[in-house]
């Protein structure tokens, strides 16, 4: 900094701690009071593409076939499913759901219809199911079983397993505030939204963020209270509870769950770490102090700002933490450096000294670290864009923090008169020093050995997304999902959306030639329309759809108007079905089977149909960007369908897109941002050579954490996506402090090897300390249920101790090899 403001900072810092201190309070209380506004956010909307055109396109498809949120419901109970006692037990339960508020409709197989030997032209709305009296329960379970329609939907193929469809009231509330929204955002997007717009879009989206928390809320109860019904019912019988709503709660529950379980365990570890290392109450204090302060500022600000936190970005208080405590280290060992070799030195002198030496190296690994996380601001994706503000400012944060409320507590603290030994001399990083030295040249070989099997694994890295895969087989909803996978046709799914060619009717009673008789036979009632468009051509070539989508191996339930279909051909002794007959079919079908299997899959109007794929989650080879793709592009080349005529949507869709464009942003572009930090690193060492190197070692560490996750079949999903941002972030800051170190001692030795070894046992140790706190604490979190949770806690520490290890052995071999600083003045004797 500027003399000018370093004496500003001295007399503000230094000459008025209580003030700092008294500052540093109000702001904690300020934020602390906005910290209970701090919220997790697990809906679907909060992991989507900010203006991902499917996004909107779903919303149109969800509100023209009435498609709601639903959850299901597993029910295997003890006894046989289709005897008389199991059917009212289940009764039971489906009106207990049934009474919960927000459930609007409960179907099972005790509102199918059970035809028997009722003839296709036979079906009405007087239609027996299987709670009527006197029906003959094994005959129906045969005939659901095998019914096309329901069969691994409502009953699994074994027939012992009933699944129920808790389908959830549409908030129209909710429904009106986001078309609102949509409609003033495209204006914006034109260019035509004029002051008064502007200001009404605001509103709108300061109302529907408001409602949206009221709505979370009432969903993680409705939730809740579906579960404390199920218990009810767990004596007699196995359940589980499925569908993406539940997911969503379960992800926020299991994030909660890990911040309040964890957290202590975390800060008890990291207390034993630092109590071990410096075995002085007041520096395992001050840097916990740091944290806290740090941390409060953070999560309040995050509330007072109304940034949600989502899955995605669970983790920036663990990265706040990591970041705060290697600030504050750095300046405790700097402070017990500076102690060691000048015994009678004055304590405010020497605090002053180690702070203001340190300003310069730790500004610019924040500022480093900041750029890291700033690649995530490119990735479009909200929650990414969100994280990546996140972590730039509680960068910020943590250096305002670690050079305030640090230097002002040491400031006021009694002089530490222990004794501290000018050996500073520590095993591992002397070893590491000898390790280099030995081995010379043969460090830069032993790294291409690491960037090759790196290159090897970042070759077998996959983008995919598998929310099963985010909790451990012995857990309930693993269990759950796994259950729906084998007995129910999955779980998660997504829409098929294709657009039938215009024909001419293919309905044609032989009369109409344009002869227009006078009696107004052209103004049939729309519904007498209506059937004239299920012609026996177009229902086989729905038919022939579903049958494709449906004998795909890698594809669950299918539900469509294909399935009716099918259901229709049985009924009519495996005839088919003329043109005839499918009107006469269409103006009888029952109204409450309209509802279930016509509406949400046919759009007469739009001349659309709809066919809701289910996927198999379980499945260990799904790829599920390849499936979408084949699926789109089989059916085209099938059916010859036009581009324009086949679409795909739903979550699987929208969430593939999302890392699909994560893919691109992030890993994609990581050598932009790599070479930003060179740019940074140019800046600050006023070196090309120099910059080069320093970058070296954190490009093997990025590749090497990525690679290890491709040969352990680790996928890039958006939970562990930001992980190359991390791995780059954390090893900058080692680079940084080694090299400024590093050139301030040599022109002292002349040597690069003597450098080294004095630089291992200074900054190093600095360094040392850092990673061994986090990777203690961080080691926790491998007990997790969450793997998420685990697999940061694990690649967090890989991270931490690649960058270690690259910083103290390739970073000072390449400064031997390459001599940026000059030739030797007092070489080595060799």
């Amino acid at each position: 900094m500027s003399s000018r403001t370093a004496r500003l900072y001295v007399s503000l810092v230094f000459e008025k701690p209580f003030l700092v201190i008294g500052l540093l309070t109000l702001v904690v209380a300020f934020f602390a009071w906005h910290a209970r506004d701090f919220r997790l956010d697990a809906s679907a909307d909060s992991l989507l593409l900010e203006d991902d055109p499917d996004l909107e396109f779903s919303r149109e498809i969800n509100n023209r076939y009435g498609v709601r949120d639903a959850v299901t419901v597993a029910y295997t109970p003890d006894g046989d499913l289709f005897s008389r006692p199991e059917l009212e037990t289940l009764g039971s339960l489906r009106d207990d759901l049934l009474a919960v508020e927000q459930v609007q409709s409960v179907d099972s197989i005790l509102n199918i219809p059970v035809f028997g030997d009722t003839p296709l032209t036979g079906i009405s709305e007087d239609y027996l199911t299987v709670e009527d009296p006197g029906i003959d329960l094994q005959a129906a379970r045969q005939e659901i079983v095998a019914s096309p329609v329901f069969s691994n939907a409502v009953i699994s193929p074994d027939g012992q397993t009933a699944g129920m469809l808790v389908s959830f009231f549409v908030d129209e509330r909710a429904r009106e505030l986001l078309t609102q929204r949509t409609a003033l955002r495209e204006q914006r997007s034109a260019g035509t939204l004029d002051s008064e717009a502007a200001a009404e879009l605001q509103r709108i989206e300061e109302e529907y963020d408001a409602y949206s928390v009221i709505v979370a809320d009432r969903q993680h109860e409705t939730i809740t209270t579906i579960r404390a019904i199920l218990d009810d019912y767990r004596d007699g019988a196995t359940i589980y509870l499925g569908g993406a709503p539940m997911i969503a709660d379960d992800l926020v529950t299991f994030v909660r769950s890990d911040l309040s379980s964890f957290s202590l365990a975390v800060l008890v570890l990291i207390v034993v770490a630092l109590g071990l290392i410096f075995r002085k109450p007041r520096y395992v204090a001050l840097p916990l102090l740091c944290c806290g302060v740090a941390g409060v500022i953070m999560v309040g600000m995050l509330g007072l700002m109304d940034w949600r936190v989502t899955v995605v970005s669970s983790n920036f208080i663990s990265l706040l933490l990591i970041i705060t405590i290697s600030l504050t280290v750095h300046l405790m060992v700097r402070y017990r450096e500076l102690r060691a070799t000048r015994h009678f030195s004055d304590h405010d002198k020497l605090l002053r000294h180690a702070v203001l030496s340190m300003y310069r190296p730790c500004l610019y690994t924040a500022l480093t670290t900041a750029v890291a996380f700033g690649s995530l601001i490119v990735s479009g994706i909200l929650p990414i864009i969100n994280f990546g503000w996140m972590m730039m400012m509680g960068v910020a944060t943590a250096l305002l923090v670690a050079f305030t409320l640090f230097p002002a507590i040491m400031s006021i603290l009694e002089r530490d008169d222990a004794r501290l030994s000018a050996d500073l001399k520590l095993n591992l990083t002397s070893a590491l020093a000898t390790f280099t030295e030995r081995l010379r040249g043969k460090v830069l070989v032993v790294y291409a050995l690491v960037t090759a099997f790196s290159v090897i694994g970042l070759a077998q890295l996959r983008v995919e997304n598998s929310f099963i895969d985010y909790f451990r087989k012995d857990t309930e909803i693993y269990q759950g999902m796994s259950l729906f996978d084998e007995k129910l046709g999955g779980t998660l799914s997504f829409d098929v959306i294709v657009d039938l060619p215009e024909a001419e009717d293919g309905f044609d009673d032989g009369f109409d030639d344009g002869f227009d008789d006078g009696f107004g036979f052209g103004d049939e009632p729309q519904s007498n329309q209506d059937a004239y468009w299920f012609t026996a051509p177009k229902m086989e070539q729905v038919k022939a759809i579903h049958e494709y989508l449906d004998n795909d191996p890698r594809t669950g339930k299918v539900l469509s108007f294909g399935a009716v279909i099918q259901l229709a051909e049985q009924l009519n002794g495996g005839q088919p079905i003329d043109s005839v007959l499918w009107a006469l079919l269409y103006s009888r079908i029952p109204d409450t089977l309209r509802e279930t299997v016509l509406n949400p899959f046919v759009s007469i109007e739009d001349n659309q149909l709809r066919f809701n794929v289910r996927v198999i989650e379980s499945a260990p080879d799904l790829n599920r960007n390849e499936l979408l793709s084949s699926i789109e592009s089989g059916l085209q080349e099938q059916f010859g369908f036009d581009d324009d005529q086949v679409r795909l949507t739903g979550i699987l869709v929208m969430y593939n897109n999302v890392l699909q464009s994560l893919f691109q942003s992030q890993i994609l572009t990581l050598g932009v941002v790599l070479f930003a930090i060179m740019l940074m690193f140019m800046t600050l060492f006023r070196s090309l050579k120099i910059a080069v190197i320093c970058i070296v070692p954190n490009i093997i560490a990025a590749a090497f954490v990525l690679g290890i996750m491709g040969w352990l079949s680790i996928p890039l999903d958006i939970m562990t996506i930001t992980i190359a941002a991390i791995s780059v972030g954390i090893g900058v800051d080692n680079t940084i402090h080694y090299m400024h170190r590093f050139r301030r001692e040599y022109p002292r030795f002349g040597d690069y090897r003597r450098t080294m070894v004095f630089c291992h046992n200074s900054i190093g140790r600095a360094m040392y300390f850092t990673s061994m706190t986090i990777v203690a604490g961080f080691s926790i979190l491998a007990l997790s249920n969450f793997i998420p949770t685990i697999v940061f806690g694990l690649l967090t520490s890989l991270a931490m101790l690649v960058a270690l290890t690259g910083s103290l052995t390739l970073l000072p071999q390449l400064l031997i090899t390459f001599q940026p600083l000059g030739k030797e003045t007092h070489p080595h004797p060799e």
